[in-house]
């Protein structure tokens, strides 16, 4: 399936990113990898943060392919969106992240210490290093969105 597949579905409607829109999605994943380092917070909350920044790199690639979610799983169908847009080879990280989005929603709505220490710091790891792709796929295939 295609992204195209994926508007006619009515799972996602176009979108037309610019640099700053980039820069500003970016900042927030900064703001969030700093921001999970502190050491008074729970795991619950790092892993609530890391999340968030892995899922504003997933907003990105799907802003600069041109489309953002409808309303309706819009978490989830930004995420699973990532190996459309870099290939299949990102398929489990897709699987990995969708899998924190329901781990993150359990303990951010239904109770506290879903998320272990070795939860919460395996998805910071990931979220920097999939940081690193997508700038890199950015470089590669949209270096008119990347901040100056």
């Amino acid at each position: 399936m295609t992204l195209a597949d994926w508007q006619n579905n009515g799972w996602l409607r176009p979108h037309q990113t610019s640099p700053q829109e980039i820069d500003n999605l970016l900042a927030i994943v900064e703001r969030d990898l700093q921001d999970v380092q502190a050491k008074s917070l729970s795991a619950d909350w790092q892993f609530g943060i890391a999340y968030n920044a892995a899922l504003k790199l997933c907003t990105i690639l799907l802003y600069a392919a041109g489309y953002r979610p409808e309303k309706s799983l819009a978490h989830y169908r930004t995420i699973t969106s990532m190996p459309i847009i870099l290939g299949d080879e990102h398929s489990d990280d897709a699987a990995y992240l969708n899998a924190c989005r329901n781990k993150r929603n359990i303990v951010e709505y239904d109770y506290a210490g879903g998320a272990t220490d070795q939860d919460a710091g395996e998805l910071i790891s990931f979220t920097v290093e999939f940081k690193d792709v997508v700038i890199i796929w950015l470089k590669e295939n949209h270096p008119d969105l990347l901040p100056e």
